[in-house]
């Protein structure tokens, strides 16, 4: 526990120190030859045991990290909706801030960090809007009221209050009652992220992490060890 200063009343308060904050991995060692031969077949291993594990909340979520043309960078956590040998996919609406920013500049990050498990995967690669057809599948498995979230929400513009937001959502619903098919918003569908690089970090004692990187040659996938 420290003290800090505040800077508007000069009162001196208690606060944590974040450098006193420590964990010691202890895990089972990570190796090459532990790796599936490509990298999501690999994720796929991970994330089934991440998902039978009770401590860890939303084993989907990710951190996904995007920036404009000129470099300056955002993130925010995202839901996993699909995987498969073509990428990462997640939903969002294309004329929020992400969206935007990803028709821009195509470049993107996701990070799981699985911390219960002394475990993270990060994804680094390209991302692809996917199809119509997908975007609607897709939807159509959301619950009802997500739906009309969907429609309600005019993501990462400015409203003037949560009752404005409230009020949408309640007309939506009004319009679309349960039972009744909520249409796909124009702007809102599914992104695939396309790896160039996958790392699997796992997590020792004194700092010695394993970080072994999947890398994108042609058609095949090198990998090599980082130091941590």
């Amino acid at each position: 526990m420290g003290t800090v200063t505040d800077p508007v009343t000069d009162a001196v308060t208690d606060a944590l120190d974040p450098a006193d904050m420590r964990e010691q991995y202890r895990t089972t060692e990570l190796t090459v030859a532990d790796l599936a031969p490509e990298p999501i077949a690999q994720f796929s291993r991970w994330f089934k045991e991440t998902a039978e594990n009770p401590a860890i909340h939303e084993p989907n979520a990710m951190v996904v990290s995007t920036a404009t043309p000129d470099g300056r960078p955002s993130s925010r956590t995202v839901l996993l909706k699909h995987y498969d040998g073509a990428g990462f996919v997640f939903f969002t609406n294309y004329s929020s801030r992400k969206g935007e920013e990803l028709t821009a500049n195509p470049y993107v990050s996701l990070l799981f960090p699985w911390h219960p498990l002394a475990r993270q995967v990060i994804v680094t690669g390209r991302a692809l809007r996917t199809g119509r057809d997908e975007t609607v599948a897709y939807f159509r498995t959301r619950p009802h009221g997500s739906q009309l979230g969907a429609w309600a929400s005019h993501q990462s513009s400015v409203i003037a209050s949560r009752e404005e937001l409230l009020t949408r959502y309640e007309e939506l619903e009004t319009r679309y009652p349960e039972g009744e098919q909520v249409p796909v918003p124009p702007e809102w569908g599914g992104v695939r992220v396309v790896p160039d690089t996958v790392e699997f970090w796992q997590g020792h004692e004194n700092r010695l992490h394993d970080r072994l990187r999947y890398g994108r040659e042609a058609e095949t996938w090198r990998v090599e060890r980082l130091a941590p």
